[in-house]
């Protein structure tokens, strides 16, 4: 067994591995960027590295900078957690590489043949697994999307081929609309997986996901333990997951499993895994279920822990995280396919910053004023925040996860709704009204929703009560006595040591940054090039106009104006990407551009100033 894991994520998922590795006696090592300095995976942790700004790509994605952490903390193993470089195959192949450190996750050739879609396509192809039709080679040109529509038929679906998680995703309509949602897709894909490459598949309009879970040694053994349906979703990202699937017969299910149990083993595949699949939905038995007559398709693999997997933990009773730990150190499973049973039924409800009310549009700050989680039988809660910690805005909405249990799908919706009556978060909005309202839900309590059913058919009046009734506001404070708060955080050769200090009554202890402030404790901001507010030589925007800010935190992906271009109302500036949703920041008036204080890849806070015209 190990002695020491670095966890390279953050958030819940870091905690959560962080969890598995203390009980198995291991020590852990978190790697954060400046945005998380603060946050609670990074207080879990044994200790912890800072590696680099809040810009993904310069922190969580810099694969040299996360093995050097590994290397200063004498880790002996890389655990990926899901999303940033979980999949990426070249991480996982430079972690192999490195000596002393082993990379928890499927080997990295693998990864090559089932992580990127199109490889995954022609392996599930060959092993008689059925696939949606699609490309199983690269597209780059918007006249390759026109003519797929043409051949199959419009929708289709432009896919990243490093993507999960909805991101690098889009829908196109029709031949008109190919060129654009092509350029989106790929740049999403460079963003977001460092990977512009995207295939295509017909977009079924009808059609519920179920996902199996794969767990495999590295001596041959394979087991499927359950599948999970992830219908529920809103712009291809899930918000309700549950297993067992509700809408299937039994004879379909174990057809669903066996076939990702026979891609697995083509895709000579070890540690956990997610096959996912596209069930038709379009005809269904006397039950009211889809039987063995109904079509189903592979839709991708997933080389890594999903969000999810909590679903399968509870109805099996296996800790997949372990078990990811336990074969990577070469440990080989301790039981049978005919072992795994489930028992009863489990869902996740996940807990994102997010006022689904308004379009599911993520908060865009805000501290956790109270935090206050459910228990009881049945229920689980995965997080790492606690109350008084700021919300970071700088990558994914979701900031806990709720499981619930019961012996059957009933009993589990009423724990859920008892859960989810208890669960707290102020400061900020969350979508726990959302999942409240999805409880009373007829199609979903019947198990009849698909893919589509958020985004098509449910009314926005319904989430829009729901908030209205459930949604909580800023707490605020009644405490009349000042209590000031200091946190130092030091790093020595990038490794990070905390001094907290607390004081009740009494000004706030002065620094030297606050002499250099000149404002008595409380730190500017510096306005975006690097300038500050003082409205000096530092290179801070001081051209007079009309300033267009950032509305939301979020990334500049795309500046499409410079200093001096004449702009109309309504122009695109830039395009500012917000937890997985690309804004079009638009002229007001028109005028000219007389500054420019971003470029691609710079992270913006609300209220910074983006540009000025005159």
């Amino acid at each position: 067994m190990f002695d020491k894991v670095l966890v390279a994520n953050r958030g819940e998922i870091a905690v959560r591995v962080m969890r598995a590795c203390e009980e198995l006696g291991v020590g852990t090592v978190a790697v954060y960027s400046e945005a998380d300095k603060h946050a609670g995976f990074v207080r879990y942790a044994d200790e912890a590295y800072n590696v680099g700004p809040a810009r993904a790509a310069d922190s969580y994605n810099d694969g040299e900078a996360v093995i050097e952490a590994a290397e200063r903390a004498d880790a002996d193993a890389i655990h990926p957690g899901y999303g940033f470089m979980a999949e990426n195959a070249d991480f996982a192949a430079r972690v192999e590489e490195t000596d002393g450190i082993t990379w928890i996750g499927p080997a990295s050739d693998a990864m090559e043949r089932l992580g990127e879609k199109t490889h995954a396509r022609q392996v599930m192809r060959d092993a008689d697994v059925p696939i949606v039709p699609g490309t199983t080679e690269s597209v780059e040109d918007p006249e390759q999307v026109v003519e797929f529509g043409e051949e199959h038929g419009f929708p289709v679906l432009i896919k990243a081929e490093g993507g999960g998680g909805g991101m690098g995703q889009e829908v196109v309509e029709s031949a008109e609309d190919a060129e654009e949602a092509l350029d989106t897709a790929q740049r999403e894909g460079e963003a977001y997986f460092s990977n512009a490459s995207v295939y295509l598949e017909r977009f079924l309009d009808s059609a519920r996901h179920v996902e199996v879970q794969i767990i495999a040694d590295k001596h041959g053994n394979v087991r499927h333990v359950g599948e999970r349906d992830c219908s529920l979703q809103r712009r291809q990202q899930k918000v309700i997951e549950e297993g067992p699937s509700p809408a299937l017969t039994d004879e379909l299910r174990e057809d669903i499993r066996e076939a990702a149990r026979r891609g697995a083993d083509a895709g000579d595949y070890y540690n956990a895994g997610t096959f996912e699949f596209l069930v038709e939905d379009d005809g269904r038995n006397e039950a009211g279920l889809l039987d063995a007559d109904t079509d189903f398709y592979f839709l991708e693999v997933n080389t890594r822990i999903q969000v999810e997997h909590t679903v399968t933990e509870e109805l099996t009773g296996i800790d997949l995280v372990k078990w990811q730990i336990r074969v990577a150190a070469g440990e080989e499973l301790t039981f049978e396919q005919d072992d795994v049973e489930l028992e009863g039924h489990a869902m996740e409800f996940r807990i994102n910053a997010e006022n689904a009310a308004n379009d599911f549009a993520p908060a865009t700050g805000g501290e956790i004023e109270v935090y206050d989680t459910p228990g009881g039988i049945g229920v689980r809660v995965d997080d790492a925040h606690r109350q008084g910690d700021e919300l970071v805005t700088d990558y994914d909405s979701m900031i806990a996860k709720l499981v619930t249990w019961g012996e059957d799908r009933a009993e589990c919706i009423a724990r859920g709704k008892r859960a989810l009556a208890d669960y707290t978060i102020e400061g900020f909005p969350t979508i726990i009204p959302f999942h409240r309202m999805m409880l009373t839900d007829e199609p979903f309590l019947e198990g009849r929703h698909t893919t589509k059913y958020l985004d098509d058919d449910l009314d926005p009046e319904r989430i829009e009560a729901a908030q209205e009734k459930w949604g909580t506001e800023s707490a605020g404070t009644d405490d009349d006595e000042e209590v000031v708060e200091r946190e130092f955080t030091v790093e020595v050769n990038g490794k990070r040591f905390e001094v907290e200090l607390e004081e009740r009554g009494a000004p706030a202890i002065p620094t030297e940054a606050d002499a250099a402030t000149g404002n008595g404790g409380q730190a500017q901001r510096p306005q975006p090039g690097g300038g500050s507010s003082g409205g000096d030589d530092s290179g801070g925007v001081s051209a007079e106009g009309q300033e267009v800010t950032a509305e939301m935190q979020g990334t500049i992906l795309e500046v499409n104006v410079g200093e001096g271009d004449e702009v109309a109302a309504g122009d695109v500036l830039c395009v500012l990407e917000a937890m997985k949703m690309e804004n079009d920041i638009v002229a007001e008036s028109a005028g000219t551009v007389t500054a420019v204080a971003v470029s691609e890849g710079d992270s913006v806070d609300m209220g910074d100033t983006m540009f000025v015209l005159d």
